[in-house]
């Protein structure tokens, strides 16, 4: 792993042309979140083109869900890195989120505009109800693997405490959210090393960093881009408590259309802080918050990339997610809690009802919900209460 361009050895050259076609078409169809990514990336470099090894892409999924950010980018990115090193990355990741991020910029233009029209407003508070559901069940598909991960009587009362403190510094202190995911992580390292380790205590203070205007949406995107772990989700609480509380940036039922617009659109889920930035300052602050976000994905990939393996198999590393990982689901099961008291019409809380019982209970899809409320929202539009 160690040519001119900082790639592994590959058995052909691809050019950066086919990567810019190939990750641009995974762009426009990666509706779905993560699983949807890695489906159609497997079927590209390992069925079709014979790119990587079943194995490899294996290994590189494990070391992926060990970065913070989101997983199924860095994956795309690496298979980019892989194929033509750190041009191939930057192109490989560029085209990839380059189609959700077009739709949010168009979407948050309709959704945010200074007067929707009544048929729009009904369609983002629709789809706005259906997204605690989509917390939920994200909270439960992460917890179920997590769980069975810890293999003994002893982390599994490990595994419940730092859920039990995710989920309570999300509901009573949602700013220190960040803070909460550390300290887990690093107890249990600490616990595993039989030692204590206090480093989370000095980034308590890093909620004092706010400076308001562009500065706060870049530090918002930041944490989100460089300290959320366990899928794109966890963006809610990083985000809710600074977007609707402390900047008031938007209001409730604003931010559960943003969340919303990640979730329906391709690509990156992530992609949420884009809605965020163009509600907070139009085009300019969706794409800072675009940049801030996913800077932090490339840089991880095109630095370490080479040290992947090790990362994969490093037992500071996995006793650090067995802390903050637990803690991310306490914090995301918390927030459809937090999401649901945002909603304010009666119409929408039988809507929530019906979305966890297709999310939840018959284990449908969560888009094809968001788009049914939408739709249920336009056609109903005269009648509903909004």
């Amino acid at each position: 792993m160690n040519d001119a361009e900082g790639a592994s050895a590959s058995p052909t050259r691809v050019p950066l042309g086919t990567i810019a076609r190939e990750w641009g078409r995974m762009g426009v169809l990666g509706v779905g979140g993560p699983p949807a990514h890695i489906a159609l990336l497997r079927d590209l470099v390992v069925t079709r083109r014979s790119w990587m090894a079943s194995v490899e892409f294996e290994h590189a999924i494990a070391a992926a869900n060990l970065l913070p950010g989101p997983a199924s980018t860095q994956l795309m990115i690496f298979a980019a890195w892989r194929l033509r090193g750190w041009r191939g990355a930057l192109v490989g990741g560029a085209c990839f989120i380059a189609p959700g991020l077009l739709m949010i910029f168009a979407l948050s233009a309709l959704f945010f505009a200074r007067h929707p029209s009544r048929a729009v407003t009904a369609a983002a508070l629709a789809a706005g109800a259906v997204v605690p559901a989509i917390a939920a069940r994200t909270a439960w598909q992460l917890a179920t693997p997590s769980w069975r991960s810890a293999r003994s009587a002893r982390l599994h009362g490990r595994w419940l405490a730092y859920a039990l403190v995710g989920a309570l510094v999300a509901l009573v202190a949602p700013a220190l959210v960040v803070v909460a995911l550390l300290a887990c992580g690093l107890v249990e390292v600490g616990l595993r090393r039989r030692r204590a380790s206090m480093t989370a205590v000095a980034l308590t203070g890093g909620h004092g960093l706010a400076l308001g205007g562009l500065g706060a949406l870049a530090w918002v995107a930041l944490k989100v881009g460089a300290l959320s772990y366990g899928g794109g989700f966890v963006i809610i609480p990083l985000m809710q408590h600074d977007v609707v509380s402390t900047y008031h940036w938007m209001s409730g039922a604003q931010f559960l259309n943003a969340v919303a617009l990640g979730q329906v659109t391709p690509g990156p889920v992530v992609l949420t802080v884009a809605a965020v930035g163009y509600g907070a300052h139009g085009l300019s602050g969706a794409g800072l918050t675009t940049l801030v976000a996913f800077a932090p994905s490339f840089a991880f990939v095109i630095a370490g990339a080479r040290h992947f393996e090790r990362l994969r198999t490093s037992p500071s590393v996995q006793a650090f997610l067995m802390g903050a990982g637990p803690s991310v689901i306490g914090a995301i099961g918390a927030s459809a809690i937090s999401l649901g008291l945002l909603i304010g019409h009666l119409w929408q809380l039988a809507l929530l009802a019906l979305a966890l019982t297709w999310t939840m209970g018959l284990r449908r899809s969560a888009t094809l919900a968001l788009l049914a409320a939408a739709i249920f929202g336009v056609v109903f539009s005269g009648v509903l209460a909004l």
